[in-house]
């Protein structure tokens, strides 16, 4: 397997700027996933490293191998569509050869592959069937075989969950994940879904208008985002506009309303002055529900969302928003007044835009 890097790559289609300058560095073995909003370029980024699209600037390469200019063929990267792409009039045993037929592969070797492919992806059995035949899930198993079938040195998914239903998603994230890790290859995942993100993924790399914002663990993605765009862009939370008043040893002093609140910078590297404007951010399990902890508020509840293994509740800070989740078996409704508090090391600074 290999080793993906792209060097500042940029991409326009007539003024629009898709990709402005991506650099990112993908390890061998590793499930990398692009996430972010529609149009802000990843599709665009996974389809440069296909090779169906050609940078404008910019470098691409697998391993040591300069591939930027390279045909789509001869990169040996397998894809899996987001519309699965299969073809109607082929059973899936002629949908997974496809590939291998192309490349001359002989006949017997053929078979043996194929059916060594249909049993990593569950569907033994099923290689005389037509696509139509088959669960959205199913079709979907059949496209990652085939895009595996020809030992890519890459596998490229272009949000390949998102004409499934939840519980379909749900148990293909879980298979795409055991598949990849079976056969440790390369993967670039491409999703708008942060939660499906979050759950597969070794990094993330968090787009924004042809921008990689951050690239990230999950949970450090999570708890210590750096721009004001991923922290509103990954999960709910609290988020307080307040002023910078003094700095601490570790904290700083942050001005909301009457209200101070100490805080942690998300990202340790940066330095803020008194005065300076910046954002607070709270995920909602970090409140606790009463004022054992050093941040203090006293929220009025506006709506309560049963969730089954949590409560989602909405409240109100003055003029400021706050959602907190709370255990499932404490009565709270719309119209009570809530104190609730949060340790500084969970209350994040942030740059404010």
């Amino acid at each position: 397997m290999v080793k993906i890097e792209a060097r500042s790559v940029s991409k326009r289609y007539g003024n629009v700027r898709a990709l402005d300058g991506v650099s990112l560095q993908i390890e061998d073995g590793e499930l990398f996933t692009v996430l972010g909003p529609s149009g802000c370029g990843k599709t665009t980024f996974l389809r440069t490293i296909a090779g169906f699209e050609l940078v404008d600037s910019g470098k691409i390469f697998f391993d040591k191998t300069d591939v930027t200019m390279m045909p789509a063929n001869k990169r040996n990267a397998g894809m899996v569509f987001q519309n699965y792409a299969l073809w109607p009039h082929m059973t899936v045993f002629q949908n997974v050869a496809y590939g291998l037929k192309a490349r001359k592969v002989p006949k017997n070797d053929v078979k043996s592959r194929v059916e060594r492919m249909l049993a990593l992806v569950k569907l033994e059995g099923m290689g005389d069937r037509s696509p139509h035949q088959l669960s959205g899930g199913q079709q979907q198993r059949v496209a990652l075989a085939r895009a595996l079938v020809i030992n890519p040195q890459v596998l490229l998914l272009d949000e390949p969950l998102s004409n499934l239903d939840a519980k379909l998603r749900l148990e293909m994230r879980t298979e795409i994940k055991r598949i990849q890790r079976e056969m440790g290859i390369t993967t670039v995942y491409v999703t708008h879904d942060q939660e499906e993100a979050m759950s597969i993924s070794d990094r993330i790399a968090v787009m924004h208008q042809g921008k990689v914002v951050q690239v990230d663990s999950p949970r450090d993605l999570y708890f210590k985002p750096q721009t004001q765009f991923v922290s509103e862009f990954i999960g709910q939370g609290t988020f307080l506009r307040g002023t910078v008043d003094s700095k601490e040893e570790t904290y700083y002093l942050v001005k909301v309303g009457e209200l101070t609140f100490r805080a942690m910078p998300a990202d340790p590297d940066l330095q803020y002055s008194k005065g300076e404007t910046v954002l607070l951010t709270i995920r909602p399990e970090s409140f606790r529900l009463d004022a054992s902890a050093e941040n203090v508020m006293l929220c009025l509840i506006t709506q309560v969302s049963f969730l089954g293994k949590s409560q989602r509740v909405l409240a109100e800070l003055g003029e400021e928003h706050v959602v907190i989740e709370a255990d499932p078996a404490t009565q709270l409704v719309a119209g009570q007044r809530l104190k609730v508090s949060v340790e500084p090391a969970k209350t994040l600074m942030i740059k404010a835009t």
